[in-house]
């Protein structure tokens, strides 16, 4: 499938989807814990749907209602699966997934799609095989199909997360380890989504101590409780409508945005004011209307999955934008950096590749044929940045987006843009 999109003026107002990343610590937390959970307001998309038959798999039993998903767990003991864990696209649930099969009494293999074959896990499996499991690729190559079998037993381990979800996964799972779990850690990308998992292991009573990110230490032997929660709106989600504000002259309000979440990708409206774009935000709500925008240097490394939005904000912004201190935005799933800039210069962006970012000047954009590579946030960029360039912009793999927006084309739609999805 593709977008076929032309430059358009948008308004009005629209309500962001859910937070994916709330949405799969919810429903791994609910399996783990004991009771039913409650989980309001989820993202259904097909990577929760990943996550969400990953913990079935694992034993959890969930009721899906229209407002909510009731999870019944497992009390901290997850089953052994039955057959072959298959993640799908979903990054998140892989590497949270790997933590949880070190709590089963038995073999669990993880594979997903040809993106997921090629993202590595052997930073992760080496601290499973620190605290007392056992985990292996199968090719040998540190990427999935993975086996790991569990329990683990706690310990000492070192993590470089060059990816959060490696830590993610380690904080979620050494709680319900038998003995004490201390956690070093060299290198830390990403840091707002260890925040994320911290805030709800602290909602939920686990006790942990850290020495400002550098350290952890949990105690073993402990229990996650049942819980009811909503889940805040997704920054990442409304990146695409704030830029899209932007750089086309728009003026467009997004409900439901909590500047008290943990979302890395809220430093968005701070990066696209410093610009220029003209932002009021209110209680729940952001108001943007574009204008003159000017390049700037802005670190992503809280935030690589604003760097495909924000690398189309560059191209129409007076002067040169580096977007800095990413290169994990090579590990995601397509390595970002260098499609982005194989894309942009296909509609006529002078961008310049760095190892961790892109450097690039502001061009005028033509429409034409390009390819999402089946990444969501790279085919939704593309997207974006056809509502503001010259002619008609076609973006093939578009049904990507449904990993985590599947009515992306629809609330495109009801802001003005002229966006068809076609098959």
């Amino acid at each position: 499938m593709e977008f076929a999109v032309k430059p358009s003026s948008l308004r009005g107002s629209l309500a962001v989807p859910g937070s994916k990343s709330h949405t799969i610590r919810a429903l791994v937390l609910g399996l783990l814990g004991s009771g039913e959970s409650t989980i309001g307001r989820p993202l259904d998309s097909s990577d929760t749907r990943s996550c969400l038959a990953m913990i079935r798999k694992f034993g959890a039993r969930v009721t899906e209602g229209e407002a909510a998903w009731i999870v019944a767990g497992t009390g901290g003991e997850p089953a052994v699966p039955d057959d072959i864990v298959d993640v799908g696209n979903s990054g998140t649930s892989l590497y949270i997934g790997l933590g949880i099969a070190s709590l089963a009494n038995g073999h669990t293999v993880f594979t997903g799609d040809h993106q997921i074959r090629s993202r590595p896990a052997d930073g992760l499996m080496e601290s499973i095989n620190r605290l007392g499991g056992r985990a292996f690729s199968t090719r040998g190559n540190g990427m999935p199909p993975v086996v790991v079998k569990g329990r683990i037993e706690g310990g000492a381990t070192e993590i470089s997360a060059v990816t959060s979800q490696y830590l993610t996964s380690l904080l979620i799972a050494a709680p319900l380890a038998g003995r004490d779990t201390v956690i070093d850690v060299p290198l830390l990308n990403e840091r707002p989504y260890v925040t994320m998992t911290l805030g709800w292991l602290d909602r939920l009573g686990i006790r942990y101590t850290t020495d400002n990110y550098r350290s952890f230490s949990i105690p073993g032997g402990q229990n996650y409780p049942s819980f009811r929660e909503e889940i805040a709106v997704d920054f990442s989600s409304a990146t695409f409508f704030l830029v899209a504000a932007a750089i086309t002259g728009s003026a467009l309000t997004l409900q439901g945005l909590d500047f008290n979440d943990t979302q890395g990708d809220k430093e968005v409206v701070t990066i696209l004011k410093k610009m220029g774009a003209e932002i009021e935000i209110g209680e729940r709500s952001i108001s943007v209307r574009g204008g003159r925008l000017a390049g700037g240097t802005f670190d992503l490394n809280a935030m690589p999955d604003s760097l495909p939005a924000l690398s189309v904000a560059a191209c129409f912004a007076e002067g040169e934008t580096r977007l800095a201190n990413v290169p994990q935005a090579r590990l995601k799933e397509t390595d970002r950096i260098s499609v982005m800039r194989e894309e942009l210069e296909k509609m006529g962006a002078r961008v310049e590749e760095l190892p961790d970012g892109l450097v690039i000047k502001k061009s005028g954009l033509k429409g034409c044929r390009v390819n999402g590579h089946h990444d969501h946030r790279v085919a939704m960029a593309l997207a974006v940045a056809g509502l503001a360039a010259e002619g008609e912009t076609r973006i093939e793999t578009a049904e990507s987006v449904s990993v985590t927006f599947p009515n992306f084309p629809d609330l495109m739609k009801s802001i003005g843009a002229d966006i068809t999805l076609m098959e």
